[in-house]
């Protein structure tokens, strides 16, 4: 069966200064491994389930829904598998991190997702379930067990959005063949491609008297949060708040950004879209290359 991935929203806290303070005490469920770095690096964050890793030839689909299949090769309506989704977001409230997953009506009380996160040293600190027409809503407010505050690591809000969809996938295997993490360490393959050009679009607008806004639209693969914050705060950008969502196939992201307390100037606009065109096209290096 097949399925549409999932929506991850989260906000940041960061500045070029940013840093792992110390590497994850706790490894992620199964499947799942972080590598940590101090300088947010590109390969922060690696991925394995069953021996399987996501390699450089790897392209993710571009598609956020496609018609289900079933069994017998005929489309159900009644079969039709729900869009998951998960967002993590900093915005809301202002001393815990807010995750919340919808997945049609197939999700219970999330009992192993909460124990995952604790086992990356989060607490959660309080839930509640709400249902609309997109389905149940399953809403947890975390904060790090040894600080008691909202997560801000880059890599640790990663770790989490994985964690989350790695879950997913292991008690929802048919959503594997939709999603972009399915290639990683899913069990079945998304069955199509994306071009990472056409998947990909930048816009950077003013936001007020101090920041501006840059929203990011990509192909998803893991480690591409930790990738988006390296790459903007190695150009002297700082990163105030964010919003990171796995929609899909495609990853949505949006960052409140400044320049010295400034909103970005057009030059250094310029700068930091190619940069990010750039490196979102080129995801990964051949050895070969060298």
């Amino acid at each position: 069966m097949a399925v549409a991935m999932a929506s991850c929203s989260l906000g940041l806290s960061l500045n070029s200064n940013s840093g792992l303070k110390k590497p994850l005490a706790n490894p992620l469920p199964t499947g799942v491994l972080v590598e940590s770095s101090p300088a947010f690096g590109s390969k922060s964050i690696c991925i394995a389930h069953k021996g399987r890793q996501l390699s450089s030839s790897t392209s993710i689909i571009a598609q956020a829904s496609s018609a289900t299949a079933v069994e017998g090769g005929k489309p159900d309506e009644s079969d039709v598998v729900p869009t998951p989704k998960v967002i993590i977001d900093q915005d809301s409230d202002p001393d815990a991190t807010v995750v919340e997953i919808t997945f049609g009506d197939r999700l219970g009380a999330l009992l192993d997702t909460m124990s995952a996160l604790k086992n990356l040293g989060l607490n959660v600190v309080k839930a509640n379930v709400y249902l609309d027409s997109s389905g149940k809503h399953n809403k947890f407010a975390i904060t790090r067990a040894d600080t008691g505050r909202k997560v801000d690591d880059p890599e640790l809000l990663e770790a989490i959005r994985l964690t989350i969809i790695n879950n997913l996938i292991e008690y929802h295997p048919e959503s594997s063949s939709q999603l972009a993490m399915g290639t990683a360490f899913g069990i079945v393959p998304p069955p199509q491609q994306v071009d990472v050009d056409i998947a990909t679009h930048i816009h950077i607008y003013d936001d007020g008297p101090n920041r501006s806004l840059l929203t990011v639209e990509t192909a998803d693969r893991p480690g591409l949060l930790v990738d988006l914050v390296k790459i903007i705060t190695d150009i002297s950008i700082a990163v105030e708040s964010g919003e990171f969502d796995t929609e899909g196939l495609l990853a949505k992201a949006k960052f409140h950004v400044n320049y010295r307390d400034k909103p970005i100037i057009k030059p250094l606009q310029q700068v930091l879209a190619n940069s990010l065109r750039y490196f979102l096209r080129r995801p990964f290096t051949e050895e070969a290359s060298f």
